[in-house]
């Protein structure tokens, strides 16, 4: 393969990780808002709706969310504050 060819194709793959990127930054955002246990009840509920494979990626961002809070709300020791 000719180098321009090379050369093409890593611009195309880093556009497309860009817009990647960007599309999940975008619904991490959009399910942040889903906070209280209700409003999380309700999603898991639609969620439970869909395959696996179809929801893993918001699965996912949500664990690792509920994750974040959790570690933020601990104490410097590791322990709930």
């Amino acid at each position: 393969m000719p180098l321009k060819n090379r050369i093409q194709d890593v611009r195309v793959n880093l556009s497309n990780r860009r817009v990647q990127r960007r599309a999940h930054r975008q619904l991490s955002a959009e399910l942040a808002a889903f906070r209280t246990p209700a409003e999380r009840a309700e999603l898991d509920l639609i969620l439970g709706r869909h395959d696996e494979a179809e929801t893993a990626q918001i699965r996912a961002i949500l664990n690792h969310q509920d994750y974040e809070r959790q570690r933020t709300r601990a104490g410097a020791g590791g322990y709930p504050a």
